[in-house]
């Protein structure tokens, strides 16, 4: 039974490749959060820039500039921007405003509106398209706000837990938000309501860095060195790595996951329904913060640094 173990174990690693990238696309700044759409990646950074790449030619073709704000001393320092979002042409972006409350603004038909103000004194750490009228917000201090962007009032807004928020993600058909936070839990809360739907047993516990989802599987980076993975109907199990994780990602069929592993910031993959580890992706020099499949074989991640890196499984 040993030698069979040993023999099957081996084979996997014999069957495991490296993988490097096939492209680098340099932004303007360090690169905090990106989105792909079929013709565009757009990189938001801390210098208040969005690099919009088009991803034929694989140049910049539009960078689009948050105004600078003014500090206390009257200089002109460029917000930071934490998140940034698509839907139907449309870019949603989070900035650091003054006394780093947030500024959220909408950028369409080349024109870039302030449609929440630091002066709301909000503490915003990711907004996401919910659909052409609603945004969700999620807060540092783990509050969710259904905000109404073509009335210009909140539909709700909830202190979740406590705990400083980790992650949020949407679910594919956006009726459910996914959390985490610094204490590892992990809730599903309906995004109409903000009612909470589920408290998942946790697998984590300390902080969970990241949360990626996709057709009923999430898996969550954690601090503890642990790799989450839940699934509806089946017990959640989670993976140990030899670092802190940072960083995850899923293949829209939930069949593959992926998390920054190692001190060399490798991106190891592996299989949600056997657990086995597969191929692993080399090539990035700084920490992960987002990692993005869109297919079954086709990703891009980013690092702290101004790159975005593509890779494309075999």
């Amino acid at each position: 039974m040993h030698r069979l173990l040993f023999f099957s174990l081996f084979i996997c690693l014999l069957d495991a490749k490296e993988i490097h990238p096939l492209h680098k696309f340099k932004a303007i700044g360090y690169v905090s959060d990106f989105v792909v759409t079929k013709e565009k990646l757009y990189a938001a950074s801390d210098e208040g820039v969005v690099s919009v790449f088009d991803l034929k030619s694989k140049k910049i073709v539009e960078l689009i500039k948050i105004e600078p704000i003014v500090t206390e001393t009257g200089e002109l320092q460029p917000p930071r921007l934490l998140s940034i979002d698509y839907f139907q042409g449309k870019l949603l972006l989070v900035s650091i405003g003054k006394d780093f409350y947030r500024d959220v603004w909408l950028y369409e038909d080349h024109k870039l509106t302030k449609i929440i103000s630091q002066e709301a004194k909000l503490t915003i750490k990711e907004a996401r398209f919910i659909d052409d009228e609603k945004i969700l917000l999620a807060t540092f201090s783990s509050e969710i706000i259904l905000h109404d962007n073509s009335e210009h009032y909140n539909r709700y807004k909830r202190h979740v837990t406590q705990s400083t928020l980790g992650d949020i993600t949407l679910t594919q058909d956006k009726k459910s938000v996914i959390m985490s936070d610094e204490s590892g839990e992990l809730r599903i809360l309906d995004v109409a309501s903000s009612k909470t739907k589920q408290v998942l047993a946790s697998q984590n516990v300390d902080n969970v860095f990241h949360v990626a989802h996709a057709n009923g599987i999430t898996i969550t980076a954690g601090q503890d060195r642990r790799v989450a993975v839940y699934k509806k109907g089946a017990t959640p199990y989670h993976l140990k790595s030899d670092f802190l994780v940072y960083c995850v990602g899923i293949t829209p069929s939930g069949k593959t996951g992926i998390y920054s592993s190692g001190v060399k910031n490798d991106l190891q993959l592996f299989s949600t329904q056997t657990k086995r580890k597969l191929d692993t992706l080399k090539g990035h020099t700084a920490l992960v913060n987002q990692i993005k499949f869109i297919n079954e074989k086709e990703l891009y991640s980013s690092e702290n640094s101004p790159f975005i890196y593509y890779w494309k499984l075999p």
